[in-house]
């Protein structure tokens, strides 16, 4: 923890102990100049029961376990969003051919094998997990400040968004140039359904989160 959150963390304690209110030291450390993130942090730090002295609330911890249960969980939905989009493009291949490809038929095939492959682990594993998880965080409200589960979180939806972005861009342009046949105007829109999904998903997660904090 920083000087400045130790600080900040000291002096709510102080006031409570004080018989202090929390919108009274709320308001205090706002007219200070506290960013009223910090001060809702700080101020949540500590339970609202009744005791002679502050209840700290548990703080989120890194567990190993975590990690490795939340890296997987990520990077299988990771290959899951990309090999269900291979699948996709090659089935949009399939069903409107370029004739400028004249070497489809094996390495079409091929890919449509290997995506199925890949989809039949890891898009199981990542359900199990993903209900798994939240499982957890119904049964223990406190893993949800999971500082890896956070960071993963957002850096779920920073892709997703980088995407969005580069499919619209890559919309656009292809209009712009007139190359906006159906087999691309179908890939494009594969590719913003299926990131799109996630990014929805998982800011609506992030919402839920803060609403619960």
């Amino acid at each position: 923890m920083a000087a400045a959150d130790t600080e900040l963390a000291n002096f709510v304690k102080e006031a409570l102990m004080r018989g202090a209110a929390r919108q009274e030291i709320a308001s205090a450390l706002l007219g200070a100049g506290w960013p009223e993130a910090q001060v809702r942090a700080a101020l949540a730090g500590y339970a609202e029961v009744e005791f002679p002295v502050p209840v700290p609330r548990p703080r989120p911890y890194l567990s190993a376990r975590d990690a490795f249960v939340y890296l997987v969980l990520f990077s299988t939905l990771g290959l899951s969003a990309y090999y269900l989009g291979s699948l996709i493009f090659q089935l949009i291949d399939v069903t409107f051919p370029d004739p400028a490809l004249q070497t489809r038929g094996f390495w079409g095939e091929d890919r449509i094998r290997w995506a199925v492959a890949v989809l039949v682990v890891s898009f199981p594993l990542y359900l199990y997990l993903a209900a798994r998880t939240a499982s957890e965080v119904a049964a223990e409200p406190s893993k949800r400040a999971s500082r890896v589960r956070k960071w993963l979180t957002y850096m779920t939806l920073f892709a997703a968004a980088l995407v969005i972005i580069g499919d619209l861009v890559a919309l656009i342009y292809q209009f712009l140039t007139g190359d906006l046949t159906i087999r691309v105007a179908l890939k494009i829109l594969t590719v913003a359904i299926i990131s799109g999904a996630i990014f929805i998903y998982y800011l609506r997660s992030v919402s839920g989160d803060e609403a619960e904090a």
